[in-house]
């Protein structure tokens, strides 16, 4: 049986640069108090006012529990060592 490196880094990476690739810095002016802010995909919170946009007012759907990387579900068990 042989390893192949090459094809261990790119599982990991390619589902993250495809994570990466969907993500888009979008800004806009606070409705509270008019300060520039940047969000990511349309979803916006203020940092000098507290004010934050409905999560549904975003440019796209948010992924899945499933999707996120860091999902429970989705980590490998370990065998404990004797």
């Amino acid at each position: 049986m042989t390893w192949d490196r090459k094809a261990s880094i790119a599982g990991p990476a390619s589902s993250e640069d495809a994570v990466f690739a969907a993500l888009k810095i979008t800004d806009t002016e606070c409705r509270q108090c008019g300060t520039l802010i940047a969000g990511l995909n349309g979803r916006y919170a203020c940092p000098l006012c507290g004010w934050v946009n409905h999560h549904s007012q975003g440019h796209s759907g948010l992924p899945t529990t499933q999707d996120d990387l860091d999902y429970p579900a989705r980590r490998k068990s370990r065998r404990s060592r004797p």
